[in-house]
């Protein structure tokens, strides 16, 4: 499953305030390709079957009824498992929206959603399985005849009455292959994404893994399929985005707080990355809010 340029919000939606669908793969369709999202944010339900859901840390095993935040930074790919595959529905989402309603709500008081290394995933009250299907076919429905910011807001108080996301909880460590990944690597990867780990860099990675850089190299090498360099800088890049669309934050400010060397620097790696200065992605993203 390769990766791919992140999702872009307006892409899909096209003016409306959420884009909603309903996806059904196979246990032989070879799932989805990896990728992430540019802007948005993504609550992803499932209907009927079971799934491999493929995320930063490993694999998170989903079945009837589990909902999955997936937010702006995680890469991820869902393929269905036998013998039936899988059914969902996803329910995608401007970032600035989603933030500026967890705040009011006060869903997130302390950032772990935000923290936690793979996707949280919904901790029901109770089995109450059938309520959130009721909830993401109503979305759906209403996506189909114009959907308005109060239908969004309908649904996110709907999913968040069924219960709590836990920002705890990570996949099983198992790596592109199968293989399983050394609980030192997969410690040390997710404890980068804190800021002042990010910021410092590659040589933090290493002190985190507490490895040689050749050991760490080889092992980045084979459990995901990079080096502790090009890890680093995206990781750097998907902070960087988050930022640009969910602050008023200068673009020297979001170098610095990412752990680039300079503004000019941080904004050739965004190019290259994106074919966008910045500047132009923060302008492209923020047409398609709807307020």
């Amino acid at each position: 499953m390769p990766s791919r340029q992140p999702l872009r919000f307006e892409s899909h939606a096209l003016g409306r305030a959420y884009h909603a669908a309903q996806v059904r793969l196979g246990p032989r369709s070879g799932g989805s390709d990896r990728h992430g999202h540019a802007d948005f944010y993504e609550l992803m339900g499932v209907v009927d079957g079971y799934a491999d859901h493929y995320v930063g840390t490993g694999v998170q095993a989903l079945g009837p009824g589990d909902v999955v935040l997936v937010r702006p930074r995680d890469q991820h790919a869902i393929s269905g498992r036998s013998p039936a595959g899988v059914t969902f529905v996803n329910v995608a989402f401007p970032a600035p929206a989603w933030q500026a309603f967890v705040d009011l709500a006060g869903a997130d008081p302390d950032g772990a959603l935000e923290q936690c290394p793979d996707p949280p995933l919904l901790k029901l009250r109770d089995e109450r399985g059938e309520a959130g299907r009721v909830a993401f076919d109503r979305a759906l429905a209403a996506f189909h005849r114009t959907p308005t910011m109060l239908d969004l807001v309908l649904f996110w108080s709907e999913i968040l009455a069924l219960g709590t996301f836990d920002a705890h909880t990570t996949a099983d460590r198992v790596g592109p292959e199968g293989e399983l990944r050394p609980a030192w690597l997969v410690r040390a990867c997710a404890d980068m994404r804190a800021e002042d780990n990010l910021r410092a860099g590659v040589p933090r990675l290493r002190e985190l893994a507490a490895v040689s850089g050749a050991h760490l190299a080889r092992s980045m090498r084979t459990h995901y399929a990079t080096s502790p360099t090009r890890f680093v800088t995206e990781l750097r890049l998907e902070g960087a985005r988050v930022l640009l669309t969910t602050t008023d934050l200068t673009v020297t400010a979001i170098a610095h707080r990412t752990g680039f060397a300079s503004q000019s620097y941080f904004t050739r790696c965004f190019h290259r990355a994106h074919g966008l200065s910045p500047r132009a992605y923060r302008r492209r993203a923020r047409r398609a809010f709807v307020p």
